[in-house]
């Protein structure tokens, strides 16, 4: 921390970081600008304020695969407001690709993230991320590393194109799939819409987590307003990518941190942004995390307290009818926060170096098809509701905008799968014993089961009644979904199974009941008959006996508390 504290910018009496580095008259300041200058660079250009560009292009993600074109216009931004731009690379976590999970690596992207900003000579970073667990990773870093710091979001892709049909990712994979199993499409007209739901480069173009988490980069003030929503092919996005670019510069010189923009007022600020949008439930684990790295406990009550206060009024799949293109031509999540500015926390910083209420001042909302009036809302409640009882003493989500009407309120019995694999394994029986009134119920996929909490939360509807038309059901698990999933999904089930918590209790024909407005998710079953199985219950067997892996399942904590590594956390937050 001293080593950043000395980055005071042009402003403080100390020397930048870069200049440290480059005017040094010892040795190492002979070899740093020797090595340098070996790459091309100048003495004028030692000179300027050193700007980082993390570059997170790969092609082992898709949603990055244009970022070396979008890392050029940072660099002309940088360049032309008199900074020495230097790109760098750190690892990328692309959602289709990652097995088993990308939240296994979210935690290590973002500890090679701060640990690569604060090993060199920068005075201010760009952080380039989209997919999924890239912008969380690059937050948590900023926020620990805490030199001034700016985000980039590559955008959604344009929306995909069939007979007609406008198609998102993965929303309409989910649809397409199912349908294919339930043999009311062919194989040939599922490769038909595999070929034209993804049609252009960007992450994925509905309101799931990737989306959800550039909206939040915005509203926590870490992103320019307007950048969450520009298509990835739209040379708007390019205009972004420059400006971002000067803007750092300006940061740097102003000294402004990622401590003087993230608080607790502009978490509060995201989190009614998230409300607002029916964002991902994905969105609490990182923001809870993002929390832990300030020193900040972030309860589940308080995300409960916003989404009670916040309606709903963003109308984008999958809680809604449009989707991020037409969102950005609405407005996008500037629209959006001049709609619910009266509950937002208006003083707070942003990277503009000016605060919400200046940002959002003549701002238009110019769809109301789109972004509902706040007086007239999509629904009364946010997107996102927090569950409790016995069955989740420390919480539970659901995406109450995604949920069916029928199911808000129901009580059945439980169908049990005690792992993923015995789930693959069982879910189109015929011979199992279900109906569409059943609780199917998924242990062992948390953080230290599954391993690592993978999106394998909509636990698929069984074959046998799907051919029977029925297409929702409650679902229980301690996984998590995918943003752009629907239906009546009850996911971050805390604690997990494979510690202990009560959902690895649970047993074939229990009765399990889920009332929504009562925020209740509770298991009939007597206290007694709980203990006896509580005794005679034995941990999995972990999937990991070294290295990273092992890392993970030793040291991470669970849903509720953000999935961080209990030793990144500050120290009075580790237990």
């Amino acid at each position: 921390m001293a080593e950043q504290d000395n980055n005071l910018g042009t402003n403080g009496e100390d020397k930048l970081r870069g200049e440290k580095y480059f005017n040094d008259t010892g040795l190492w300041g002979f070899i740093h600008r020797s090595f340098t200058k070996s790459m091309g660079y100048t003495d004028d250009d030692l000179k300027k304020p050193v700007i980082g560009i993390c570059n997170t292009f790969s092609e082992l993600n898709k949603c990055h695969s244009h970022f070396r074109e979008l890392t050029e216009y940072v660099k002309r931004g940088v360049w032309q407001a008199g900074g020495l731009p230097m790109e760098f690379p750190t690892i990328s976590i692309g959602e289709p690709y990652v097995k088993p999970t990308t939240m296994l690596l979210r935690n290590l992207m973002a500890m090679d993230t701060e640990e690569m900003v604060k090993a060199h000579p920068i005075d201010g970073v760009v952080l380039i991320g989209g997919c999924d667990k890239t912008v969380p990773a690059q937050l948590m870093a900023a926020v620990s590393a805490n030199i001034p710091a700016i985000v980039l979001t590559g955008g959604p892709m344009l929306n995909g194109k069939l007979n007609g049909q406008t198609l998102g990712a993965c929303t309409d994979c989910y649809q397409f799939t199912l349908e294919h199993k339930a043999g009311n499409i062919t194989d040939e007209q599922l490769t038909v819409a595999e070929n034209a739901i993804c049609r252009s480069d960007g992450h994925c173009m509905v309101m799931g987590t990737a989306s959800t988490m550039a909206a939040i980069a915005e509203a926590l003030g870490m992103a320019l307003p307007g950048c969450a929503a520009i298509p990835a092919p739209d040379s708007r996005r390019r205009h972004m990518s420059e400006q971002t670019g000067k803007q750092i510069v300006e940061l740097v010189r102003r000294n402004i941190r990622p401590r003087d923009i993230i608080t607790q007022e502009s978490l509060d600020n995201a989190i009614r942004v998230t409300m607002a949008c029916a964002g991902s439930t994905n969105a609490i684990i990182h923001l809870v995390a993002i929390a832990g790295r300030l020193g900040y406990r972030l309860p589940l009550e308080r995300f409960d307290e916003i989404s009670a206060t916040t309606p709903f009024i963003l109308n984008v799949r999958p809680s809604g009818k449009y989707q991020m293109e037409e969102f950005f031509e609405a407005g996008g999540v500037p629209s959006l926060m001049k709609e619910i500015e009266p509950l937002l926390n208006g003083d707070c910083l942003t990277v503009t170096g000016q605060s919400v209420t200046e940002n959002l001042r003549g701002v238009l909302v110019p769809d109301r098809e789109l972004i509902y009036p706040l007086e007239q809302p999509i629904a009364p409640q946010g997107g996102i509701a927090v569950l409790r009882g016995n069955l989740a003493p420390n919480g539970a989500l659901i995406k109450q905008t995604a949920v069916s009407p029928h199911l808000k309120k129901h009580r059945g019995r439980a169908v049990v799968f005690e792992s993923p694999a015995d789930l693959n394994a069982r879910i189109d029986d015929p011979n199992l014993d279900v109906d569409e009134n059943s609780v199917l119920v998924l242990k062992n996929a948390g953080p230290k089961g599954a391993p690592a909490m993978p999106e394998i939360g909509q636990i698929p509807i069984p074959q046998k009644l799907l051919k029977r038309g029925v297409r929702d059901m409650v679902r229980i698990s301690d996984a998590r979904i995918s943003g752009t999933s629907y239906g009546t999904l009850i996911v971050h089930v805390a604690p997990e199974a494979a510690i202990g918590g009560p959902l690895g209790l649970v047993r074939n024909g229990d009765d399990i009941e889920l009332d929504i407005d009562m925020r209740k998710l509770e298991l009939h079953v007597d206290e007694e008959t709980l203990r006896e199985r509580k005794a005679e219950w034995q941990a999995p067997t972990p999937a990991y006996d070294r290295g990273y892996g092992l890392l993970f399942l030793e040291r991470v904590l669970q849903a509720d508390e953000g999935c961080d590594f209990d030793f990144l956390l500050p120290p009075e937050l580790r237990k």
